[in-house]
């Protein structure tokens, strides 16, 4: 009876130390022996955006290509090259926002929310991607973009739809990302 009764006081005692712990939020170790530990960075959402049309684009590059998620709102695959032949690229394909600021060591979470996949490529300037016919009138394709998906750099930078990449280690200074398939969705990253 002496055993169980001992027992029982220390499971009523781990019990409300766990308890206890649950309660309350781990406290920083400041002991003079310890570094500091840095602060865990929330990742900073970039979205990317089309408006393909399942119809005409399913058609010319295959089944289920494009997954339209819009409500009402599309593009013809004809229309998206005429758009940027004319120097009008369709501002329905975008990157949201096209500006971001962080702080050094804050990921971005890259998630593709359109219909058909895009790439999130850094480049050394902003210029033209793979697809000659849809780069502006005499816009080249830079060279972080050439080769198309044949370049593992390039591939490694495709989201597909529906799916999320991640960004980070960015150094601090300004760094640019476009989509090398449709060159006009332009994300500029300020690191301070």
């Amino acid at each position: 009876m002496k055993n169980r009764k001992k027992w029982l006081a220390v499971l009523t005692l781990a019990c409300a130390t766990y308890a206890g712990a649950q309660q309350h939020p781990k406290q920083e170790d400041t002991r003079p022996d310890r570094p500091p530990q840095p602060a865990a960075q929330h990742a900073v959402q970039v979205v990317a955006l089309d408006e393909c049309d399942p119809a005409t684009f399913n058609a010319a590059l295959g089944p289920d290509f494009c997954r339209n998620v819009t409500l009402g709102a599309s593009t013809k695959l004809v229309d998206l090259f005429a758009k940027a032949a004319a120097g009008t690229p369709d501002p329905g394909w975008d990157f949201e926002p096209d500006v971001v600021e962080i702080k050094q060591g804050t990921p971005l979470s890259v998630v593709d929310q359109g219909g058909e996949p895009h790439t999130f490529t850094e480049v050394s300037k902003f210029g033209g991607g793979f697809i000659p016919e849809l780069n502006a009138p005499g816009e080249f394709t830079v060279a972080e973009c050439s080769g198309g998906f044949s370049n593992l750099a390039v591939a490694r930078t495709r989201i597909l739809q529906g799916s999320e990449v991640k960004v980070g280690e960015l150094s601090k200074g300004k760094h640019r990302f476009q989509c090398c398939i449709h060159p006009w969705m332009r994300v500029e990253v300020d690191v301070k």
